[in-house]
C-alpha cells in the first residue's frame, strides 16, 4: 500500500487513500490489508463512480491551467540529471505544499528539465483537484500592463490570485522594468502565504538584479518566491542532450 503514496489524491481509490479513509472512520492507528480488501469489494460501485468523477475533474482542471504541452513526471529522466532529487519531487507530488500555500523556484540553466518539473507538478496539483494556471512570466507581466491600461487590473491580479497553484515559467530569461517589477509584485503579495507560486528561472537568485533593476523589488520578490518554500537547483547539464543520448537505440544501422 505504502508504495502508492506517490499517487494524487483525488485521482483515482488507491488501497492508500482507502486506508487513510478507514483510519479516519474509524479513529484507528491501523487497519489490515484485508479489511482495506472487504471495504473495496462491499463498495466497488461507489469506488467505481467516484473514480470516474475524479478523473473527469482532473482533465478539466489540466485544460484550465493552459499548460503549452503534455508533461508527466513518470517521464522525467533523473538518471539524465542527478542534480534532481526524485525523493524530493516525489515529495511534492504530493502536492502538501500546494495545500499549505508554500512557494516552490526551480533554478538552473537552459535544457536541465526545470519546466518538464513544472508542468508536471502543476498536473499533479490539478490532478489532486487544486485549479492551476501556467503562464510564461513576460506573458503574465504584458497582461498585467495592458490591464493597467485598460483600467482591468483589480479584476486581472484578482484571476492570477484565485487559482490555488500559479505556474510561472522563463522568469529570468527578459529584463523587466520597474513598472513590470511593481506589477509582479502585485500578483505575489496577493497570494502570499495562502496560495502557492511555482516560478522557474535561468538565472541564480545573485543574478536576479539583471531581470529586475530596482534592488528594493528584487529582494522583495525574492523574499516573497522563497519564504518557507522548496528551492530545487537542476544544476547546468543540459537534462535535454542527456535524455537524448540516453534514449538513442543501441544497434544503429551500419
Amino acid at each position: 500500500m505504502r508504495a502508492d503514496l506517490d499517487v494524487p489524491p483525488g485521482q483515482r481509490h488507491t488501497a492508500t487513500r482507502i486506508y487513510h479513509r478507514l483510519l479516519e472512520e474509524h479513529g484507528v492507528r491501523d487497519v489490515s490489508y484485508q479489511r482495506v480488501s472487504a471495504y473495496v469489494r462491499e463498495r466497488k460501485p461507489q469506488l467505481q463512480a467516484e473514480q470516474v468523477t475524479a478523473r473527469r475533474r482532473s482533465e478539466r482542471l489540466i485544460k484550465a491551467a493552459g499548460f503549452p504541452r503534455s508533461k508527466t513526471l513518470r517521464d522525467f529522466d533523473f538518471g539524465a540529471n542527478l542534480s534532481v532529487d526524485p525523493a524530493m519531487i516525489r515529495t511534492l507530488a504530493t502536492c502538501d505544499w500546494v495545500k499549505e500555500g508554500l512557494p516552490l523556484c526551480l533554478i538552473g540553466d537552459s535544457g536541465t528539465g526545470k519546466s518538464h518539473l513544472l508542468i508536471a507538478l502543476g498536473a499533479e496539483a490539478a490532478k489532486a483537484g487544486y485549479r492551476v494556471r501556467y503562464t510564461l512570466a513576460a506573458r503574465l507581466v504584458n497582461k498585467l500592463i495592458e490591464a493597467v491600461d485598460g483600467k482591468r487590473l483589480t479584476n486581472t491580479i484578482a484571476r492570477y490570485s484565485g487559482v490555488d497553484l500559479l505556474c510561472i515559467d522563463e522568469l529570468g530569461y527578459t529584463e523587466l522594468d520597474r513598472r513590470g517589477a511593481e506589477l509582479l509584485f502585485q500578483v505575489l503579495t496577493e497570494r502570499e502565504e495562502r496560495k502557492s507560486v511555482a516560478i522557474v528561472s535561468n538565472r541564480s537568485f545573485a543574478g536576479w538584479s539583471k531581470t529586475f533593476t530596482d534592488p528594493g523589488l528584487c529582494a522583495a520578490i525574492i523574499d516573497r518566491l522563497t519564504f518557507g518554500g522548496n528551492i530545487i537547483e537542476t544544476g547546468t547539464r543540459s537534462y535535454r542532450g542527456a535524455h537524448a543520448k540516453a534514449t538513442e537505440p543501441t544497434d544503429k544501422p551500419r
